[in-house]
């Protein structure tokens, strides 16, 4: 109270502000988030700092993010260090692709009651940069955040960060514990990132339309909230697919066999396993000499094609994949638009449209780039490298791209400088030669 005095300023009731001034459970939220030397710390809605106090003493940087013009300077008067940034402003405003460059990030937060939710999805949004979140959280939210099917707290938000996150309770926190003391409890819940593999691969984005949809009415059967997604029989054999009854409701429904439904209702299109893919093997001077399957290619490290595209949109930002887990060369390695062999026969172009089909589910007009020769840094790949421009949302095939995003050239020129090692080498290539025809003289 006395910090606040000499500030002149009070809790804002339209902020959604209640200070922790416990020492000893700011103490405790901090360890939780384990935190190694070379972590990077976002922590949203400072305030005075009683959060702030305890990341300091683990000696890592940070980023604070405070909307309170008044806590701004008190925070900046008693937390200026070197590699802390304090920014004045909303947190629903803070774009999410900086901390790219900053990983290992993680994140935590007194969270508003009033943002929340919003808060909650904007920093699990996909592309999303951090490992582990840590916020304070009513409890009401809490209990919906780590419900289980068939009961009344589950729901739709429950699904679309279980999805993503596996989360738990930490502790419930008393009112007195915060300044003023709100009228409910609030809860510590931890987000840790899923790994891939946890969760079985599907369209994502049907997937939250068909969660959106099966909990649009609650007491109302799924069978009937989903006809816009399928016809009647349809529906029922994907229900039954999925273990279920015709009388199911939302909150009955598993995460797998929401995943479940997802796949009956968008079979996945059949692929030709990869190692099945047949090549032109090519010499030196990147004519073809003969096929031969892909596996026998790589094994062997004979030259070969392959194409790397490189899309922005509007706002002149470049489309990143990140690699799925599955893939036998970097896995989960930040990559090019889209990338893929030239299959035997077929011509760097036509794979490049084809490439951009399968991979963003887009097409778009390319025009070349400039072309690498073959070395073992590459692969021993010919790379054409391609570039195009897009209005369309991508819908990116999951079985290979783990996550996606547009990124500014900037941020992406600082993540390479500073974490080389989080893009497939190939890409680091096609990166410069790309850079480098952008800045070329038209």
């Amino acid at each position: 109270m006395s910090t606040l005095a000499h500030l002149g300023a009070a809790p804002r009731k339209s902020l959604g502000q209640n200070f922790l001034h416990d020492s000893n459970v700011a103490e405790w939220i901090v360890g939780r988030l384990d935190l190694r030397p070379h972590d990077h710390v976002i922590e949203i809605g400072s305030g005075l700092g009683a959060l702030t106090s305890q990341i300091v003493k683990r000696r890592v940087s940070a980023t604070l993010l405070e909307k309170d013009r008044a806590f701004v300077k008190y925070l900046r008067e008693h937390f200026d260090l070197p590699q802390w940034e304090i920014i004045e402003g909303d947190a629903l405003k803070f774009d999410t692709r900086r901390a790219f460059a900053l990983q290992p990030v993680k994140l935590v937060g007194n969270l508003p009651y009033y943002a929340s939710s919003p808060l909650l999805f904007h920093f699990t949004a996909e592309p999303c940069p951090f490992e582990k979140l840590i916020f304070t959280l009513q409890k009401e939210l809490a209990d919906r955040l780590v419900a289980r099917p068939g009961t009344k707290e589950y729901g739709a938000i429950t699904l679309k960060i279980q999805v993503r996150w596996n989360v738990s309770r930490l502790k419930t926190l008393p009112p007195t514990v915060f300044l003023p003391a709100p009228q409910v409890q609030s809860s510590v819940v931890l987000l840790t990132a899923r790994p891939a593999e946890q969760v079985e691969s599907c369209d994502r984005t049907l997937l939250d339309r068909l969660i959106t949809a099966g909990f649009s009415e609650r007491r109302k059967q799924v069978r009937k909230l989903l006809l816009s997604y399928g016809d009647s029989s349809q529906i029922r054999e994907a229900l039954t697919a999925a273990g279920l009854s015709e009388s199911a409701r939302g909150e009955e429904i598993s995460l797998r066999q929401w995943i479940r439904i997802t796949h009956y209702l968008s079979p996945p299109d059949p692929v030709l396993a990869q190692d099945e893919e047949i090549l032109d093997v090519v010499d030196a001077q990147d004519k073809p000499c003969y096929p031969l399957d892909r596996k026998s290619v790589h094994a062997e490290r004979l030259l070969h094609r392959a194409i790397h595209v490189f899309v922005t949109n509007s706002l002149d930002e470049l489309f990143l994949q990140k690699r799925s887990f599955r893939k036998d060369t970097h896995p989960r390695k930040w990559d090019s638009s889209a990338a893929g062999h030239v299959a035997a026969g077929e011509t760097y172009q036509d794979c490049a449209y084809r490439e951009l089909r399968e991979e963003m589910g887009i097409t778009a007009e390319l025009t070349q780039v400039g072309k690498l020769n073959a070395t073992k840094q590459n692969g021993y790949e010919f790379i054409v490298v391609f570039a195009g421009v897009t209005h369309t949302a991508p819908r990116c095939d999951d079985l290979e791209i783990e996550t996606g995003g547009y990124f500014p050239f900037d941020l992406i020129d600082t993540w390479i400088a500073r974490r080389p090692a989080d893009f497939a080498p190939a890409f680091l290539e096609c990166y410069r030669l790309f850079r480098a025809h952008q800045f070329k003289p038209q």
